[in-house]
């Protein structure tokens, strides 16, 4: 089958938060910014979901969901083929979308005033969850070694104490690109275990990884902390269908399983979205030969950008990404400040992008790009975004 990722379709109009929603990033957007900030896709997601969609609307009844069997069956599957990761239907739970389930895990590991670690910069939703708990926000700062970001667990193991109970991990990295090396994983599940604390993986982008690199499942590389690990996954991001808010829980220990259960019981989020499981089941199910098309696409769409940042414009730099269709790109050596470079980019050149800083501690000097879109669009940003800083 031969999917088109050029055709140009109009999103706006259509509630989307990427082209309706340009003002929560850029106050007073112009009419023709090029929306380049949160994470999805302009492509059509793959045929056997929207054949899906087309299903449900043509039955007509939109009651509550039952019967996951067929979304267990897919699931299983996908991780299984693509990852290399068995897991059992009985250590899966549903959630109302990561970050939903992101904040259920933070209230069902750890109380008010405990420590929450998460690896700096990233995604910005870590920090806005753990300090709307009110629990005590840990950056443990990246460090870039070759221009790629690298954990430093000897300081971390200085900024822990009694009190800290759970580290949010994002893997591959957002917004950095990184795909942890089975090295890397091992290490930090031997220091999760030497201070009791409990690894939330958030593995959403695991499936949007380039040539030459594959995502590891920390389960499969480090079963030793089986007993302390919770993974979050979801075909939002792979399958563009962030829409649909669903996602799965998934842990080997039945304590942690319980602890889970017990707090989706208390917010009343038991039932999961009809929608939501059944684009999902088609989309694990249906959804892999679209998938191997795009990813040489979004590819393509990063060499692009690479390629014009490094010839264009003087200072600018993508860090290397090996995941994910984020664009990290920093403007330190560029002799600007980020104001300037922020008004560059929004007012000059008209794109709204994820600002640096929105990412936590050392994301000051740089922006976030979404080049998931056809590559007339992406050829549109870089033009303007050349010509920005030309001026």
């Amino acid at each position: 089958m031969v999917f088109d990722f050029d055709n140009v379709i109009d999103r706006r109009n259509t509630h989307s938060v990427k082209w309706d929603g340009i003002q929560h990033v850029l106050p007073d957007p112009a009419d023709d910014t090029i929306p380049m900030w949160v994470a999805d896709m302009d492509f059509p997601s793959p045929p056997s979901v929207n054949r899906a969609v087309m299903e449900l609307a043509e039955h007509g009844i939109h009651g509550y969901f039952g019967d996951p069997d067929a979304y267990y069956a897919a699931l299983t599957g996908w991780l299984k083929t693509r990852h290399g990761w068995e897991i059992e239907p009985a250590w899966v739970q549903h959630a109302h979308g990561l970050v939903n389930a992101l904040g259920m895990c933070v209230q069902a590991y750890s109380e008010p005033g405990d420590g929450v670690v998460v690896f700096s910069p990233v995604y910005h939703m870590f920090g806005n969850t753990v300090r709307a708990n009110d629990r005590k926000l840990i950056e443990s700062p990246l460090h870039q070694v070759q221009g790629r970001y690298e954990m430093d667990l000897d300081r971390l193991a200085q900024q822990i104490d009694k009190d800290t109970k759970l580290i949010l991990f994002c893997s591959p990295h957002n917004p950095g690109g990184r795909v942890w090396t089975e090295r890397e994983l091992k290490d930090l599940a031997d220091f999760c275990i030497e201070h009791d604390l409990i690894l939330i993986s958030d593995e959403v982008h695991q499936d949007l990884v380039y040539e030459g690199h594959k995502h590891l499942p920390i389960a499969t590389v480090a079963p030793q902390i089986e007993d302390r690990l919770v993974t979050l996954v979801a075909p939002s991001k792979t399958f563009n269908v962030a829409g649909a808010l669903s996602g799965s829980v998934i842990t080997a220990n039945p304590a942690l399983h319980q602890a889970y259960a017990k707090r989706k019981a208390a917010s009343g989020a038991i039932a999961p979205n009809r929608f939501g499981m059944v684009v999902s089941t088609a989309a694990y199910a249906g959804g892999a030969e679209w998938l191997d098309a795009l990813l040489p696409y979004l590819q393509g769409n990063r060499d692009r950008i690479d390629a014009v940042l490094a010839s264009e414009i003087p200072g600018a730099r993508s860090m290397p990404l090996e995941s994910t269709y984020l664009a990290w790109v920093d403007f330190s050596e560029t002799g600007l400040t980020p104001e300037d470079v922020n008004d560059r980019i929004e007012r000059k050149a008209r794109i709204a992008i994820n600002r640096g800083d929105r990412f936590g501690s050392g994301g000051e000097s740089w922006a976030r790009f979404n080049f998931a879109c056809p590559r007339a669009t992406l050829d549109q940003a870089l033009e303007r975004l050349v010509g920005a800083f030309k001026t």
